[in-house]
């Protein structure tokens, strides 16, 4: 089985495409929706979180306190290594459980930092990278969440280059125009991707 890795700075519309690609009846295993599950009430992480960071780091309902979390990674780079030490092997392992579970004949392995990471690197047969221009990303990261322009494009240079992806990419959908030509753009790579596992 093949697994198609999909990558994509923030704002870039990787979730997007990500569902196009479920709603096509492939499989997709996000490592964002496993971090987020993993953060929530009685997520599996969370007492090693509340561990390492104290009590301030869980809400009044237990789920991961995510503005304070958020404050401490981006102030103390040693936070953000710890919280990467307890999250990291749990995502990898759920995301290799469910990747050994799929079962449509190739699997979208969704992952924001895959460029960056040498484990999920080796754990696809190809690479799609979503592009859009950094402007664009930040205006519509700005609209869909409560952080400043300021805010976002200090999480866009924690994150590999544009060019850096591009330089990896298989695959590459520029995710400038309306949402049709972005399913279009899905369509022709869910045909391409068909037969590819087919010669598998």
């Amino acid at each position: 089985m093949k697994v198609i890795g999909l990558t994509g700075g923030i704002g870039s519309g990787k979730t997007t495409v990500s569902d196009l690609f479920g709603e096509l009846g492939i499989d997709v295993v996000d490592a964002d929706v496993v971090s987020r599950q993993l953060t929530a009430v009685n997520g599996g992480a969370m007492p090693e979180i509340i561990k390492q960071f104290g009590p301030e780091a869980a809400s009044p309902d237990s789920s991961m306190n995510r503005r304070f979390i958020r404050e401490l990674v981006f102030s103390d780079p040693s936070a953000k290594t710890a919280l990467e030490n307890i999250l990291h092997p749990l995502i990898r392992k759920e995301c290799q459980r469910q990747l050994d579970a799929s079962k449509s004949p190739y699997t979208i392995l969704s992952v924001p930092l895959l460029i960056e990471s040498p484990f999920w690197r080796s754990s696809i047969n190809r690479l799609l990278v979503v592009e859009a221009p950094e402007a664009l990303r930040v205006e519509r990261v700005v609209q869909r969440s409560h952080l400043t322009p300021e805010a976002v494009k200090k999480i866009i240079s924690t994150q590999a280059t544009t060019a850096q992806r591009l330089d990896a990419a298989d695959d590459v959908i520029e995710n400038v125009g309306t949402f049709e030509i972005l399913k279009a753009s899905v369509l022709k790579l869910h045909a391409m991707y068909l037969s590819l596992s087919r010669k598998s």
